[in-house]
């Protein structure tokens, strides 16, 4: 699949899309090497290394890929994917992810810790009854009063 500059050559195309199809041909060369290295390793035993939330993950990205690259296909056969219903499919996918990214956020804000807060908030704050109890127990200083 690789092209060599020859062919490039030999080919007619306009001269201003030289460097976006290279850019392309190297993007492409990119993603075959991610496939092969997702493609390596058996499915079962990847998800069995992954979270529930990292195997969600994963099988939306997987999905979202696989639409894209139909979307882009689409669009190379001259049809319009805005107009097909791999548009549609590609928003809900989005929206899973989108339900997916708030669940991971709310997995890593910390946690409260309701103890811990209650007794700084306890020990933070001026309570009047403890002051009275404190100087009641501890005699007064200075000047004593008669009594009569």
């Amino acid at each position: 699949m690789e092209m060599s500059e020859d062919d490039i050559n030999t080919e007619e195309y306009p001269t201003e899309i030289h460097d976006y199809l290279a850019a392309f041909e190297k993007s492409l060369g990119s993603v075959d090497e991610m496939l092969n290295t997702m493609m390596s390793v058996s499915r079962s035993e990847l998800l069995q290394k992954l979270e529930p939330l990292e195997q969600a993950k994963l099988d939306l990205v997987s999905v979202y890929t696989l639409n894209s690259m139909f979307w882009v296909y689409l669009a190379t056969q001259g049809i319009n994917p805005k107009e097909h219903p791999v548009k549609q499919e590609l928003e809900r996918i989005r929206t899973y992810m989108n339900k997916v990214k708030e669940i991971a956020d709310k997995k890593k804000s910390s946690k409260l810790d309701k103890g811990a807060a209650s007794r700084f908030v306890r020990n933070a704050l001026w309570e009047p009854n403890a002051e009275k109890e404190h100087t009641s127990k501890t005699p007064a200083k200075g000047k004593k009063r008669k009594m009569d």
